[in-house]
């Protein structure tokens, strides 16, 4: 299985997880450096999730690795914070790039895989799909056009017998709050352990779950 946000907090934790439940891990990243500190001995693809080619690699690299893929973690995403009317245009862009356009390049490449494998498609969308947030509006438009997209393949991919789980997790202690494109993040409430939540998305894909709620985690 491949994890993509691999260099991250929580999908760092999702890799090693899947690992220690004795999984073969593709690592995807924008850093190198740190995703060869995730996984020993794991396989490396570097690139950005707004890089429509990046599913091509991924899967070029599982396949010559370990002959196929038959399941991906979708845990990359960027965050802004701000009024609407105070956020760049490119900022904007930006968070629908990275949260819904690149992960349909990249479900559009490594879908045939999974159908071959019967695999699944896990996407980390937010607890910001179900209740929409002031200051956070272009955020969470793009997580409930994530949410959208999981629920549709869902039923597209059923008869492929491909399983699509949507993730969305309450706040979690990933530091993404410290790292918004634009804006200053609310105060908000302590929020999970990341391990917790990497711990439910791998027992989400061992069941065969079709989605997590934030109700769901913790």
């Amino acid at each position: 299985m491949a994890v993509v946000g691999a260099s991250g907090a929580l999908g760092s934790r999702i890799a090693r997880g899947a690992a220690e439940r004795g999984a073969t891990v593709v690592l995807v990243g924008r850093d190198a450096e740190r995703l060869g500190e995730v996984v020993d001995g794991a396989s490396v693809v570097v690139g950005d999730l707004g890089d429509a080619t990046l599913g091509d690699r991924l899967l070029e690299t599982a396949t010559d690795a370990h002959g196929g893929l038959d399941g991906v973690v979708n845990a990359a995403g960027v965050a802004a914070f701000g009024d609407l009317v105070d956020t760049d245009d490119a900022v904007i862009e930006e968070l629908f790039l990275t949260n819904v356009v690149g992960p349909l390049f990249l479900a559009r490449r490594v879908l045939p895989a999974l159908a071959e494998r019967r695999g699944f498609l896990v996407n980390l969308s937010a607890v910001l799909a179900e209740q929409p947030m002031a200051g956070m509006a272009a955020y969470s438009a793009s997580k409930a056009a994530l949410t959208a997209a999981d629920r549709a393949l869902t039923k597209e991919l059923r008869r492929r017998h491909v399983d699509v789980v949507d993730v969305r997790p309450p706040h979690t202690e990933t530091g993404l709050v410290d790292r918004g494109l634009a804006g200053t993040a609310p105060r908000l409430p302590e929020g999970l352990d990341p391990d917790v939540v990497a711990r439910a998305v791998l027992d989400a894909v061992e069941q065969g779950r079709p989605e997590l709620a934030s109700d769901d985690i913790g």
